[in-house]
């Protein structure tokens, strides 16, 4: 894809934007340095990548003042590699993923941002949270002694459906319980202000649902090479 075209996808998404107070997170999995380059070049600054090694590897390379965002599935003995400069974890989808990062970061003398990811979609290949985990854990005593990691909001997953009406309905499940959680009496290390929901076909279906932060690759870089 030409510079030009990385550049257009990326003013023509913008414009489209329900809310311009929506962070936008470019998925750069699979793309070439180049192509992140023209992306930051446009005055994007938070990347987004899958893979453990992926996103080292692009970090150690590209300008310091990129913020990545780690929005695959992370395996517990992989974090380490990231914990000295991630920005946010939109994935954790388990206690013991939590307890971790808390370990890493510790270690690193740093506080990683996370979102707790939560399982919406209707799907057994997506990973998450369930609601009652949820509450029993940022209600219970455990996360009181995590003093390396910020809880800053949820993520979510919908179904890969072309029925609009069963995404919205687990986009709005996901603000629902947001909204609801930001109510209670959370730990000083919780602050539900992040929604982080949509990605490249169903971006202003999330941000009518009110997310706070959209990933998005396809629309801005092409379809991605798994070669």
């Amino acid at each position: 894809m030409q510079k030009t075209e990385i550049s257009q996808n990326l003013k023509e998404i913008k414009a489209t934007f329900l809310n311009p107070d929506c962070l936008l997170v470019a998925v750069s999995k699979t793309k070439p340095i180049s192509a992140i380059q023209q992306a930051y070049e446009a005055g994007i600054r938070d990347f987004g990548e899958n893979k453990v090694q992926e996103i080292t590897e692009k970090a150690s390379q590209l300008p310091d003042d990129i913020k990545w965002h780690m929005i695959g599935h992370l395996q517990r003995n992989k974090v380490k590699f990231i914990a000295p400069f991630i920005h946010l974890i939109h994935s954790v989808d388990s206690l013991r993923l939590l307890k971790q990062i808390n370990k890493e970061a510790e270690k690193v003398n740093r506080t990683i941002n996370c979102l707790l990811q939560v399982y919406i979609a209707n799907e057994e290949t997506k990973f998450g949270w369930d609601k009652e985990e949820l509450y029993s854990f940022l209600l219970g005593d455990e996360i009181n002694s995590m003093n390396n990691i910020q809880i800053v909001g949820l993520m979510g997953m919908a179904t890969n459906t072309s029925s609009e009406e069963v995404i919205r309905e687990e986009f709005k499940t996901l603000k629902n319980l947001h909204d609801t959680l930001k109510k209670l009496p959370l730990p000083k290390n919780v602050e539900m202000r992040e929604i982080s929901m949509g990605m490249s076909s169903d971006y202003l279906l999330a941000q009518q649902e009110g997310s706070t932060m959209v990933r998005i690759g396809s629309a801005i870089f092409g379809f991605r090479n798994y070669n």
